[in-house]
């Protein structure tokens, strides 16, 4: 099992869990991820990119549609410890690790533990999830009911994550009924972090009680970069956690 994710789980569970992180391993496998080493120029690939899914069947109007602007990569992020579900380093901006770092403490006051499932995702990474969903032969419609068009996702901010408590499937909805979820309700904004596709969002996700969002009052538009650094500022791992 994934390291942290199996204490106090039934046997079921984890079997269950076991296989949709296999499936997933499996989606990525059949759309390898790409290198993420700069350009010598720096050169801006998401234009290209979006481009690339608007041909896979990603419609032109889906900015439009959804309600959903454009999401620049940062140009730093920070570790803040521990892995995601596949094993892999997990990295926010620097004010939404602290931010992250504070709630943590404050929920473990009260008793209650949070863990990070998912953090920072590149705009690459979502392509290669929608050509791997593609490839599975699931439809566009179902593929961006779950999945944020390359380009439009939160995760790509660097200030979004993916949260779980013991005791609970990560990813799952039965985490509306955990302690960590009620507290949450209660003490995110606090730390301003919202839950961004509540049931019936006007983006047209599925109800995800998990996805929480970092917000910045002073975050301003920024050029999509395709290279970031960790905290001692070396370039940082080329490894992402699912959604």
């Amino acid at each position: 099992m994934p390291r942290g994710f199996g204490r106090a789980l039934p046997l079921a569970t984890q079997t269950d869990m076991l296989r949709r992180l296999l499936g997933f391993a499996a989606l990525l496998q059949a759309a390898p991820l790409p290198t993420f080493a700069a350009a010598p120029d720096h050169t801006d690939s998401s234009p290209s990119i979006i481009e690339t899914a608007f041909r896979l069947g990603v419609p032109r109007n889906y900015a439009d549609v959804r309600k959903l602007d454009r999401v620049a990569e940062p140009a730093r992020l920070v570790l803040i410890g521990g892995i995601d579900a596949l094993g892999f380093e997990q990295r926010l901006t620097p004010s939404a690790a602290r931010a992250w770092s504070r709630m943590r403490e404050a929920a473990a006051r009260d008793g209650v533990e949070l863990r990070s499932v998912s953090t920072f995702r590149s705009v690459e990474v979502q392509l290669a999830i929608l050509r791997g969903k593609l490839a599975r032969g699931q439809t566009i419609d179902r593929i961006l009911h779950v999945s944020a068009a390359p380009g439009f996702s939160e995760h790509h901010s660097g200030r979004a994550i993916d949260i779980t408590t013991p005791g609970y499937a990560p990813l799952e909805e039965e985490f509306e009924r955990s302690p960590a979820f009620a507290w949450l309700s209660k003490n995110a904004q606090r730390y301003r972090f919202i839950l961004s596709y509540p049931r019936g969002n006007p983006h047209g996700f599925a109800y995800e009680p998990w996805h929480w969002c970092w917000q910045d009052d002073d975050l301003q538009p920024a050029p999509f970069e395709s290279e970031f650094m960790t905290e001692a500022g070396s370039p940082a791992s080329d490894r992402y956690a699912r959604q």
